[in-house]
């Protein structure tokens, strides 16, 4: 059977419900084998029904022992589960070195809980376009939740924003220059904010502390113009410095033709993982805020941006792949770089040279279209 024949069937596997199939899938996509785009491309019809949640945090947080708990959980309720857990890579393979995890062990023999290790691929904490082709295979599949649990290294980790529907945060009792340093980075991009091992001295802390901050996030904002999902409402506090309706979609000062949009106020979640403890409330947030997504209007808009960006990106890609075939052409960027010291030529005029064909390209299809 031909390579397309094979695709063919694949993708028909993968549509009927086989793991082996989906398997197979993330890997073609994961290895960029030949036939991939097509593949995917194939998939978008397919696409829209999961709810895609990303989990992040600083490492030690105990992402991975909650995100076994909230499969584990989700499988009560009856619904099926995809786990794309991203990996730091291997500087030998370039894979991911943690493999599938062992933490993960509650679900293990479940089928209906598909677990992939897969390489940030040098990016820390930053999501490949292999892992966003991945979830969009898991979403075809007709998982109900996807859920991607990142490296934990900072501010990269805002890249997943562009593939996760809600984005948590998992914060570990700490001191607070732990919670300021989350400040400068993934504390921008939390829709829901989890302090894990709630049971440990400090806890009470961090969750004032977050609190705080939350509180702090008037003006600017995060929402759907910066990194985040989330408005640029204060959180509300009672007498006593607690916070009240919190998880809950808020209106803005309305204006006199009721134009403002609801925002989104982060809640903070406690959860003690290797308990269990808590993630029935965290379920309960998560589910919050994918009803204030939809009811919003945010979630449509979101898709939208994800789809300029995946388009952005795969441009960049193989506007890169042509020039790199137009610098061979031209005998090599060692080449070029030697012209260049030696005082025949500079960089700008070599980039309008090597840019020139292309351009011209772009002009003959627009007088043919």
């Amino acid at each position: 059977m031909t390579e397309g024949g094979d695709d063919e069937r694949l993708l028909e596997e993968l549509l009927a419900g086989k793991h082996r199939a989906l398997a197979r899938t993330i890997s073609k996509i994961e290895n960029r084998a030949p036939g991939y785009r097509d593949l995917v491309s194939e998939l978008y019809a397919h696409t829209g029904e999961a709810d895609v949640i990303g989990i992040t945090g600083s490492p030690g947080a105990g992402k991975s022992t909650l995100v076994d708990k909230l499969a584990e959980a989700y499988r009560e309720r009856g619904e099926t589960v995809g786990i794309i857990a991203i990996d730091p890579s291997s500087p030998f393979s370039g894979g991911a070195v943690l493999g599938d995890r062992i933490r993960m062990g509650s679900t293990i023999g479940d089928m209906d809980v598909f677990v992939r290790s897969m390489s940030a691929r040098g990016t820390l904490g930053g999501l490949s376009t292999a892992t966003a082709d991945a979830v969009k295979a898991m979403d075809a599949f007709g998982k109900d939740k996807v859920i991607i649990e990142t490296v934990g290294a900072g501010q990269n980790e805002i890249d997943i924003v562009r593939t996760a529907d809600t984005v948590a945060v998992l914060v570990p009792p700490g001191s607070g220059d732990d919670v300021q340093t989350l400040k400068a980075g993934i504390l921008e991009i939390g829709d829901i904010f989890v302090v894990n091992k709630a049971d440990r001295d400090g806890a009470d802390r961090t969750v004032q502390e977050l609190r705080d901050m939350v509180a702090m996030d008037a003006g600017d904002g995060f929402g759907m113009s910066g990194a985040g999902h989330h408005g640029a409402d204060a959180m509300q506090m009672d007498d006593h410095g607690h916070d009240q309706g919190h998880g809950q979609a808020h209106d803005q000062d309305p204006d006199p033709h009721g134009d403002e949009p609801e925002t989104w106020i982060p809640p903070i979640v406690e959860t003690i993982a290797t308990h269990g403890t808590g993630v029935e409330e965290f379920i309960e947030e998560l589910e919050n805020h994918q009803q204030y997504l939809v009811a919003s209007g945010t979630r449509a808009e979101m898709a939208r941006k994800r789809y300029a960006e995946e388009i952005r990106t795969l441009l960049r890609e193989d506007v890169h792949g042509l020039l790199e075939d137009e610098l061979e052409d031209a005998g090599g960027i060692d080449d070029l770089a030697e012209a260049v010291r030696t005082g025949e030529t500079d960089p700008y005029t070599i980039a309008d040279e090597l840019l020139e064909p292309v351009e011209m390209c772009l002009e003959d299809l627009e007088r043919e279209g």
